[in-house]
């Protein structure tokens, strides 16, 4: 992991700046933007954009815009608008007054368009969807010239103002760019830039029934706001000759350098919003900031830190090739970030009573708590003691197995900053035959979890006192998916089959130390010999509920020491 103060790590899109820096392309100027369509909440995958783009803005003295692509009011909902915008400052990132809206750009979009028309470069088309596509050819055959081609620049000008008034149903017409219907890039064969929506838009309302298509108002958008560096995902890299097809043929005096990048894949784990939103209206989860969900808005619900995903974006660098990172890395860079921010706690899971019979039964003393050993500045706190308290059920066996130290009958432990225990008997239920309570005794001697004459024992374990133990709900969750690549093989498959249906388990008789009673919703902890939690917003005082972030065991330490064995192998 690079250092803080360390140069950032260089990547061909940083390249491609330093040298138009060095020739002073763009009189020098950095502009990127960040364009998400407001039609779901943003995921992880956007987080990698946003970092990349306000990132590289910074770098280089530059300035970043958000810019919603609002051109389908179909899909498009305040509520998105404003999630994106929280996600983004969440993130770390400011846009200042860099805030536009494609919508902004409807009068100059159309205004371009009737030039291209008067250039005899568009037309206004009325094949069919259907026919449309049929005309249009395929990867091996060229696509036949539309019957509305040769429609006179006079014709198309009244047509494209008619569309624009409202005069014709949604499908009857289009504007297309007149390009080649024999080129080899299907993206060129007369793309669409007009359609008809009789539809309300979140901005504009009904005053627009003419909406442009995304590959017309993008670059145009782009130039617009002068724009000079045009970052996205590898999917549009067939589509960046008609980008820059549009700007050529309107002469705009900025045009924009698209540079394409591999967007992040992440395994198990899905980052379509189209298929996250079906995940939502399903309710095969709780909303769009489910923990379980790769949405930033879930992933902040989990626990999960901005600095950690920033340094995730970081550490995966920038490629021109599609890859699948593993979640393994994800999980690794939150606990590395929680490892040094979270204060640690005792909290019992599975809880199973022990009384110690030699304990006077009135008597409560306070065990002093470390908060945090990576940080000393974080302190100390008290932690109550008594007579009855709670161990993790997994940490006593009866009839033990090898290599198991915990608590056993007749065997010593430690308990965390208290004393030295020994088992002497087991309760069980008369019926069942369950384990209910533990009978042990202490060393008075070993208070703090030392003992003066030396002895050692092979296991510490946790506890909450019975009598001072805060009742809570945990929710511990797993892989929203079963399957390292879920919806790979989707043709004619139901993707939604490989859902893990054990993703969320939900713990009602946890107990945890009473400085939790009143932890505030959003405030982050690590559970000992547990795992990094987070108080979830359904947090009550007294009553708090907390989602398990990640666990302690590190999976991708072990990937790493692997990966490095094999390079160094002779």
């Amino acid at each position: 992991m690079a250092e803080p103060d360390a140069p950032p790590p260089r990547h061909f899109i940083r390249e491609i700046i330093a040298d138009d820096q060095r020739r002073h392309k763009h009189g020098g100027r950095v502009v990127t933007r960040f364009p998400p369509e407001p039609n779901g909440y943003l995921h992880i995958g956007h987080a990698k954009a946003i970092c990349l783009n306000f990132g590289l803005a910074a770098e280089n003295a530059g300035v970043c815009h958000l810019r919603f692509d609002d051109t389908n009011p179909t899909k498009e909902e305040v509520e998105y608008v404003e999630s994106i915008q929280t996600d983004v400052r969440w993130l770390g990132f400011d846009w200042h007054d860099k805030l536009f809206y494609a919508s902004d750009y409807f009068e100059a979009l159309y205004a371009y368009a009737v030039q291209l028309i008067d250039a005899g470069k568009a037309y206004v088309c009325s094949l069919s969807p259907d026919a449309m596509r049929a005309y249009r050819g395929t990867l091996t055959e060229p696509g036949q010239d539309s019957p509305y081609r040769t429609r006179s620049v006079a014709e198309n000008r009244a047509l494209f103002a008619r569309m624009r008034a409202g005069e014709f149903p949604a499908g009857a017409h289009t504007l297309r760019a007149k390009i080649d219907m024999t080129s080899g890039n299907l993206n060129m064969r007369d793309p669409v830039m007009f359609r008809i929506l009789h539809a309300t838009h979140h901005r504009t309302g009904d005053q627009w029934c003419l909406y442009p298509m995304y590959d017309y108002a993008h670059g145009v958008s782009d130039a617009i706001e002068g724009i000079t560096h045009s970052i996205c995902t590898l999917e549009f890299e067939a589509h960046r000759p008609l980008y820059d097809w549009f700007l050529d043929a309107l002469q705009t005096p900025c045009h924009p350098q698209q540079i394409e990048f591999a967007r992040l894949n992440l395994s198990y784990t899905l980052l379509s919003k189209r298929k996250l939103l079906q995940l939502v209206t399903q309710r095969h989860v709780r909303g769009w900031d489910d923990p379980r969900m790769p949405t930033l808005s879930g992933l902040r619900r989990r626990g999960y830190t901005p600095e950690a995903i920033r340094t995730f974006c970081e550490r995966i660098g920038v490629a021109k090739r599609d890859s699948v990172v593993d979640l393994a890395l994800l999980e690794y860079c939150i606990r590395e970030d929680l490892n040094k921010r979270a204060p640690r706690v005792m909290a019992v899971l599975h809880p199973l009573r022990v009384v110690i019979d030699n304990y006077p039964e009135d008597q409560v003393e306070m065990m002093e708590a470390v908060n945090n050993p990576e940080d000393a500045s974080m302190g100390t706190r008290q932690v109550p003691f008594s007579r009855v308290f709670y161990i993790e059920r997994d940490d006593f066996r009866e009839d033990p197995p090898r290599q198991f130290f915990r608590l056993t009958p007749g065997r010593e432990v430690r308990l965390r900053y208290a004393y030295y225990v020994t088992c002497t008997g087991v309760v069980k239920d008369e019926h069942t035959g369950e384990i209910i309570e533990l009978r042990c005794t202490y060393d008075p001697a070993t208070r703090g979890g030392w003992a003066p004459d030396g002895r050692q024992v092979k296991s510490t374990i946790h506890w909450v006192s019975a009598a001072h133990a805060v009742p809570a709900e945990v929710r511990l969750y797993d892989t929203l998916f079963r399957t390292p690549t879920p919806g790979a093989d989707e043709e004619g498959q139901d993707w939604t089959t490989e859902l893990n249906p054990a993703s969320l388990d939900v713990l009602t008789t946890c107990q945890v130390e009473p400085s939790l009673a009143e932890a505030a919703s959003g405030s982050r902890y690590q559970f000992e010999r547990q795992g990094y939690f987070c108080v979830d917003l359904d947090s009550r005082p007294g009553a708090p509920v907390f989602n398990r972030t990640v666990t302690l065991r590190d999976t991708w330490a072990k990937i790493e020491r692997g990966q490095k064995g094999r390079r160094t192998a002779p």
